[in-house]
């Protein structure tokens, strides 16, 4: 079941949190920050944005916009991510927005190496990581089988979705309006239940469920084969459309 979220920087300004969970959002993705090594380059609205989710009740994700362009770059950005991060409890995944036009000429190897070494960063310092990407980076920029192992979180600003790989969250619009934010904000739906995936596997800083004896290393791994299992499966269904498309042509000929 698809809930409704949005994401926000300081673009949207100080906001009503209490007005945004009462009008039927159920999630914010915030951005942290931006480069690295530079205090300057945390969101001006970062803390106030957390603070008033947390007191509104409203879980929340947050994410790092990258201009790395090597994958020493990401690495240093993954490090500041951390550090500015450190002390939330996220319930959403914390997430790698790529989508800087300085990067999109460096090659899909490249790229491919900056997402990894970003979200492995992220992952091994126990948080559940995530990609943000739009459609044409996903399809043409990137390479997806090196990246199965992470959930993706697809920007494509339309009425429904073309990408035909999988994902975890889709941001399907710039231009909403919702009580508590003066001007437009980021649409978003999320169709995993992230809230219990992260708590229950004491992922990004909860800790482990007494209740069910939830073990971090398994339940983690079994949740990411899962997913990793799913998008197999949607590849190899296209491929398998672009075959019998492939004979279909060649009959016609």
């Amino acid at each position: 079941m698809a809930v409704k979220g949005i994401d926000v920087s300081y673009a949207q300004g100080k906001i009503d949190w209490a007005k945004v969970k009462a009008s039927g959002i159920a999630f914010a993705m915030i951005r942290a920050c931006y480069g690295w090594d530079n205090d300057s380059q945390i969101d001006r609205y970062f803390r106030a944005n957390v603070q008033g989710c947390e007191e509104a009740g409203l879980p929340y994700g947050l994410y790092h916009y990258s201009y790395a362009r090597t994958p020493e770059d990401a690495q240093k950005e993954a490090r500041f991510f951390l550090r500015v991060i450190d002390g939330c409890r996220p319930a959403y995944p914390v997430v790698l927005d790529l989508e800087d036009q300085s990067q999109q000429r460096l090659g899909k190897s490249i790229l491919t190496g900056i997402a990894q070494t970003f979200l492995s960063a992220v992952e091994e310092a126990g948080y559940y990581a995530m990609l943000y990407a739009n459609k044409y980076w996903l399809t043409g920029l990137l390479d997806r089988s090196r990246l199965a192992g992470y959930d993706v979180w697809l920007a494509q600003w339309s009425a429904a979705a073309s990408y035909d790989g999988g994902y975890g969250m889709w941001q399907y619009s710039a231009s909403g309006s919702v009580p508590g934010i003066d001007g437009p904000v980021d649409l978003d739906y999320a169709y995993r239940d992230y809230p219990h995936l992260v708590q229950s596997a004491g992922l990004n800083g909860w800790k482990k469920n007494p209740d069910t004896g939830s073990d971090y290393q398994s339940m983690y791994q079994a949740q990411k084969a899962l997913y990793e299992t799913e998008v197999k499966k949607v590849q190899a269904l296209r491929d398998g459309l672009q075959g019998i498309i492939q004979s279909a042509q060649g009959l016609v000929k």
